[in-house]
């Protein structure tokens, strides 16, 4: 994506915090109490997960919803199994530990202190497959069985709304986007420590604000009708220019086909912290407001317990 569309990204994507209200808390009581728990367990370098019990939802926007973008069509998904996402964005921390590198903007002096529980950002797509492979191939993880992989872009938006139907996962209201996220209005435009904000009605922290998060899909038109575990397609067909924008750029060529990252992040604008709000970049393009988190199979080494982790 050229500088140019960034900076328009940006600027499009501020309002005064105010508390969550006695209604909307009791909204997200009600879906936590929903979602069965199964328990959660730590991995052998601190990373916490828990899991996510399939389910049905709506994903995508309806058209009444403000702000709503075109790739955003609402349509019925299936998650036909469960699955483990990691409570928090990779840290820097967490990252260094794998890939022995920290390639993040924000740290040391850029932010003046421990960066270490900062989401890692400055990362590309392929970046993040390897952290995947190398964390699957760490001694207690292998033993285990563990074989750790991107979110589909469906798994990670049915973990986002944690049971809601509404614009965030805490309902229609951007002005109670302060609670559950760092953006704009209130991160001076720089990341800040996972896990300070409320978590979703499912335990996970950060799912908006902070850091783009990274999926696993090739970014593409929606599938129409109601589909079971969607993929996206296997080849990557179209880019966000050329879906939004219907133009060569300068070159008289297409931008290569992108992967897909959700969520918004410290610099983002309140609307594109929607939990429908898509978006995509070249896979092998590093920018420093992009993170990830990491999900697991549920047959994929789990342990029985937290107990059995240990």
């Amino acid at each position: 994506m050229n500088e140019d569309k960034k900076e328009l990204i940006s600027k499009n994507t501020s309002l005064a915090p105010l508390s969550t209200g006695l209604a909307s808390r009791g909204l997200q009581v009600a879906r936590q109490m929903a979602q069965p728990s199964y328990g959660d367990f730590t991995n052998s370098i601190g990373m916490r997960l828990v899991l996510i019990s399939k389910g049905k939802f709506q994903m995508g926007a309806p058209i009444k919803e403000k702000n709503r973008w075109k790739d955003e069509v609402q349509h019925e998904v299936t998650i036909s199994k469960d699955y483990y996402l990691s409570v928090t964005q990779v840290t820097q921390g967490q990252y260094e530990k794998v890939t022995g590198t920290n390639p993040s903007r924000f740290q040391g002096k850029k932010i003046s202190a421990d960066s270490d529980n900062h989401p890692v950002e400055q990362v590309s797509w392929e970046d993040v497959v390897e952290f995947c492979k190398k964390l699957s191939e760490l001694p207690e993880e292998k033993k285990a069985g563990r074989v750790y992989r991107l979110p589909s872009e469906a798994e990670w938006e049915y973990a986002c709304r944690a049971g809601s139907n509404t614009a965030y996962c805490f309902g229609n209201e951007k002005y109670s986007l302060s609670d559950y996220a760092w953006f704009a209005d209130n991160s001076s435009y720089q990341t800040h420590p996972v896990g300070e904000k409320k978590p979703n009605a499912w335990g996970l922290y950060d799912m908006h604000g902070n850091v783009w998060e990274l999926c696993r899909d090739w970014y593409d038109y929606y599938i129409e009708g109601a589909v079971i575990d969607p993929s996206g397609p296997t080849v990557g067909r179209i880019s966000y220019d050329e879906y939004y924008y219907g133009a060569n750029d300068s070159s008289g060529v297409f931008d290569s086909p992108y992967r897909v990252y959700r969520g918004g992040c410290c610099g983002s604008e309140a609307e594109f912290c929607r939990s429908a709000c898509r978006y995509g970049e070249d896979p092998s393009e590093p920018r420093e407001d992009l993170g990830f988190r990491v999900a697991l199979s549920s047959t994929s080494g789990i342990p029985k317990s937290t107990e059995a982790d240990k």
